[in-house]
């Protein structure tokens, strides 16, 4: 029954993992989307965002479902709980890829962003991408010091951020009201998968250590 039990916590994990790798594909698709203005990769990320969700009512169900049958105490009910939370911040990120490709879907047959401002999208996509991408391997290896080290990852995206927004707020920004629209939701949306996936970091370090990193409320 006991290695019945562990092989269920194994699949929440491994589910877990596999979601993270959706959503860096999800973010993957909408930024080329973004930046060829390809409806139909648009579309596509849109459609399959309802697999992450279907994801995310898998893990829910298995975590409950151990919670009532199992009663686990100490890491192991740290770790469904977790799972629980992690499925939600998982969840918005591929929401948050959604978004992009609707700004792309949007401006088809124009690309939604200015050409000097691709650039800075460019390397805020990658960054974000790049982030979840490295959440894979910290949520499956339960790596505490790959964890840590995605602080770093965030702060160049809090800088790009910033970049963003002093080209749009200068007085020589030619483009109207409109595209500068985009640009600032497109920094938000990538900004916040980054912060989400620092926020899954922060989840692993709490269950592989019982230690809260940062806010107590994000874990």
């Amino acid at each position: 029954m006991r290695n019945a039990y562990v092989d269920q916590l194994d699949t929440i994990i491994d589910d877990l993992v596999t979601m993270t790798r959706q959503v860096q594909e999800a973010v993957a698709r909408s930024t080329e989307a973004l930046l060829t203005a390809d409806a139909e990769i648009a579309e596509r990320v849109i459609t399959d965002d309802a697999e992450i969700d279907a994801a995310r009512e898998r893990v829910e169900t298995r975590a409950f479902e151990l919670l009532a049958l199992q009663q686990p105490v100490a890491s192991d009910l740290r770790m469904l709980v977790g799972a629980l939370r992690m499925v939600a911040d998982l969840e918005r990120m591929g929401d948050l890829s959604v978004h992009v490709a609707k700004v792309a879907r949007l401006r088809v047959p124009l690309v939604a962003v200015p050409e000097e401002m691709v650039p800075t999208i460019e390397r805020m996509a990658m960054v974000a991408e790049k982030m979840v991408g490295t959440v894979a391997g910290v949520i499956a290896d339960r790596d505490v010091e790959g964890a840590r080290q995605m602080e770093e990852d965030d702060e160049e995206m809090d800088q790009l951020r910033r970049s963003s927004f002093r080209l749009m707020l200068d007085d020589a920004w030619p483009h109207g009201v409109e595209p500068a629209v985009d640009i600032a939701l497109l920094g938000r949306y990538y900004e916040r998968i980054a912060d989400h996936a620092v926020s899954l970091a922060r989840r692993v370090v709490y269950l592989v250590t019982g230690e809260v990193v940062g806010s107590a409320a994000e874990v």
